[in-house]
């Protein structure tokens, strides 16, 4: 990190307290997944080391996890066991089948616990999605990380964990208790978006199967599949080319096809004539904080690329893992960080200044002059547009190209931040949505948002400014095209091609003349809001250096905090960024007084061995919902990585 402060002391980050051993809580929840019907316990797995992994499958950080872990379940297959403890944040994800779903959506090759209550959550007193627990052979708590970025650290501690425990005789060595979802038969498995080719076919991502699918105008017809279905990153010819889990479609001037690979982290070009395709961004790790944010495409790292657009002269990309908008320029192969901080949340604004939080959708406007997007994580609408008031390159721009933010503007139509959502139509400022990852613009000027975790179609209108919903008993539907003529009708009237991802198909649906208003309700997060006392609050990030490594203070200092709050006004004192793990902020309001508390940690370590040793990042945002409560805590300690005291 490089910073012009002075590298901190050896305060910066506090020394852990001495503590006794602590015995890992017993895990509770509705019921078991991927364990052949069997409940699991702690006491049965007891010889192996286990690592829980706190997950809630809307969180993009989370498939980060997911994705990071398989290499290591692989390598100490015979002496770990990962349970995921699945702690859901939207409604939706509290149901069963709707987790059963995710699991086998996300390839999760372990056992996971249905925690609807998050009973297991509070035991281990997570404040994070995700959270990462080990639990040594004997039973005991050792090591706690939130955020994605660990496993290095995780499996060092996993392979000092082997030895201490084959050496003491407390090392039991067995398969996991893992049994695999039956294979489904169908077309398509767990879809993700579609786009209209000019020729009237469509093209689908068939996420799951890792492939491109070329269907008939029915929607149904499969033509051909680009994609040998195994997951990889590998060019060429279409039987052979390798996706991983592909999302985001768009058309290119030229009559190409863009697809975001977003498990791969890359843009993938595809060329409709053959089906060859070449990737043109990324390079097939993912993107961290530090890391270039623009320059040549194939050299700049991408972060789970969701959704794909072309605006403005250039692809724009829902950078779903980072929280921001990129932009991708065809002619000179470049790449370039064009919305957003990295901090998640709801902040309008100028691009450069404005705040994410996983977007997933992208639709150009009929009149081309906005770029729709679907920010699924604060369950909004919102939309960027070139910042009218200062000309083409508006304040503060780094000229009219996109680059940096500059002349661009966002803005929000729907949406409050991270913990509000429901199902209510009526004035955009009071109309709820819940996860929405697909928008499509209409030729009134409208748009058509997918509704994810409601399952439904909804509308709004700029001109009313008003929402309503245009279909419900969708499931789970995440893209969606205008297709005129596709149902076949004589008058070719416009008919909306909807993914219904969950039930593996693609659905005609007749724009109604009447859209349908749903009085609904409102929902916050099963994720109780933490008590703290009014006035002076001590924020701890914990952070412990993982075993063979140390603060990397060569360039400056190794950590950085970041604190807001929803609303402003509930931080009285101690908004800002600081390089300290730990500070003193006061909070402002009455008894009873909700809001959220936003926190971004970071601490950079290398190893501590080794002519050139490796660096790591460690980062985590927080989001913690608080309540001023009298006799409430006066110290909120979040765990970067390591063991709170």
């Amino acid at each position: 990190m490089n910073d012009a402060a002075p590298a901190p002391s050896s305060a910066s980050v506090p020394e852990p307290r001495s503590r006794a051993r602590v015995r890992a809580p017993e895990l509770r929840g509705r019921s078991w997944i991927n364990t052949g019907g069997e409940e699991l316990s702690l006491a049965e797995l007891r010889g192996r080391t286990v690592i829980l992994d706190f997950w809630t499958f809307c969180c993009i950080n989370c498939l980060h996890v997911i994705d990071e872990l398989r290499e290591l379940e692989e390598r100490h297959k015979d002496t770990v066991v990962v349970v995921g403890v699945h702690s859901p944040k939207f409604v939706h994800e509290a149901e069963h089948a709707a987790v059963v779903d995710a699991v086998e959506r996300y390839g999760v090759a372990h056992p996971v616990l249905d925690d609807p209550e998050l009973a297991t959550w509070k035991q281990y007193a997570v404040r994070a999605w995700p959270t990462l627990v080990v639990i040594d052979p004997e039973g005991y708590v050792v090591a706690q990380h939130a955020g994605e970025g660990h496993v290095h650290a995780i499996e060092r501690r996993v392979t000092e964990l082997e030895a201490e425990h084959g050496a003491k005789g407390t090392l039991r060595r067995g398969r996991a208790p893992f049994t695999p979802p039956e294979p489904v038969a169908g077309e398509l498995r767990f879809p993700g978006k579609v786009l209209a080719l000019p020729g009237g076919t469509f093209l689908v991502s068939d996420t799951t199967r890792h492939q491109v699918v070329e269907l008939a105008a029915d929607g149904e017809t499969v033509l051909r599949r680009i994609g040998s279905g195994e997951r990889g990153l590998a060019d060429g010819a279409a039987e052979a080319v390798r996706f991983n889990e592909p999302q985001g479609l768009a058309l290119l001037p030229g009559g190409e096809v863009l697809v975001a690979d977003t498990v791969n982290h890359a843009l993938r070009r595809l060329d409709p004539a053959t089906g060859a395709v070449v990737t043109v961004a990324g390079t097939g790790a993912q993107w961290w904080q530090g890391a270039p944010t623009e320059g040549p495409a194939r050299e700049v790292a991408l972060s789970s690329p969701w959704d794909v657009a072309w605006f403005e002269g250039r692809v724009w990309v829902a950078m779903a893992g980072v929280h921001q908008l990129w932009t991708y320029d065809p002619e000179s192969g470049t790449v370039a960080a064009a919305a957003g901080t990295t901090n998640e949340g709801l902040v309008d604004g100028p691009a450069a200044e404005a705040w994410f939080a996983q977007p997933s959708g992208l639709a150009v406007a009929a009149d081309g002059s906005r770029l729709w997007v679907a920010d699924s994580e604060t369950s909004a609408l919102r939309w960027i547009e070139r910042e009218r008031a200062h000309g083409a390159g508006g304040a503060g721009s780094s000229g009219a190209d996109g680059r940096t933010g500059g002349g661009f503007v966002v803005r929000t139509a729907v949406g409050t931040g991270l913990f509000d959502f429901g199902h209510r139509d009526g004035p955009a400022d009071q109309a709820l949505l819940q996860h929405p990852l697909g928008v499509t613009a209409l030729p009134d000027g409208s748009v058509a948002v997918c509704d994810t975790y409601n399952h439904a179609l909804r509308r709004y209108d700029p001109a009313t400014g008003e929402v309503s919903t245009l279909a419900t008993e969708l499931r789970e539907p995440s893209g969606a095209v205008l297709a005129p003529g596709a149902s076949g009708e004589a008058d070719g009237a416009p008919e909306i091609v909807v993914v219904e991802s969950a039930r593996h198909r693609l659905t005609g649906l007749r724009l109604p003349e009447d859209a349908v208003r749903v009085e609904g309700v409102a929902h916050r997060t099963q994720r109780a809001a933490t008590e703290v006392a009014p006035g002076a609050l001590r924020l701890d990030v914990v952070f412990q250096a993982p075993a063979g490594q140390k603060l990397d203070t060569r360039y400056g200092p190794a950590t950085r905090l970041v604190v807001s709050s929803t609303p402003p006004e509930l931080l009285a004192e101690g908004e800002g960024t600081g390089t300290e793990l730990h500070r003193e902020v006061r909070l402002s309001g009455t008894e009873g007084t909700e809001g959220v508390l936003h926190v971004s940690a970071m601490a950079a370590s290398c190893d501590e061995e080794g002519e050139y040793p490796a660096c790591h990042m460690h980062q985590q945002d927080w989001g913690v919902p608080v309540r001023l409560t009298a006799g409430g805590a006066d110290r909120l300690p979040l765990v970067l990585a390591g063991l709170d005291g």
